[in-house]
């Protein structure tokens, strides 16, 4: 594997990583997105693999943030607790395991995300 490869691999992993720094820093609002959103930003013209798992990466972390806020008026009716802290847990493994499958040299979809941002190559679909 040539040494562009693998810096190719290791941004795209990158940008799914940096999305635990909201795990690491719990208090800081908005983290999950600001992480991936810089390293697609600054990487993204280097590859189309770095353009395409930033896009995705950014879009989860918008996705997961939404359905979080969704979270905190079912807090009152106690449901929103647990479902807080399951959608947490989803979060980190589903980044776990896009960070896994993009070293690997593989492309990786989340199973939901809602599309706010498209990598480059889409404008020209």
């Amino acid at each position: 594997m040539t040494t562009s490869v693998q810096r190719e691999r290791k941004l795209a992993m990158l940008c799914h990583l940096s999305a635990l720094l909201g795990v690491v820093i719990p208090s800081a609002f908005l983290i999950e997105i600001v992480g991936p959103l810089v390293v697609w930003l600054v990487n993204r013209d280097e590859s189309r693999l770095v353009d395409e798992q930033g896009a995705e990466s950014v879009n989860f972390q918008v996705t997961m943030t939404l359905l979080y806020l969704a979270c905190f008026p079912l807090m009152l009716i106690i449901v929103g607790i647990p479902l807080f802290w399951t959608l947490k847990l989803l979060n980190l493994v589903l980044v776990v395991v896009a960070a896994v499958k993009v070293q690997r040299g593989d492309d990786f979809r989340y199973p939901f995300n809602l599309r706010f941002v498209v990598p480059r190559d889409s404008h020209a679909a």
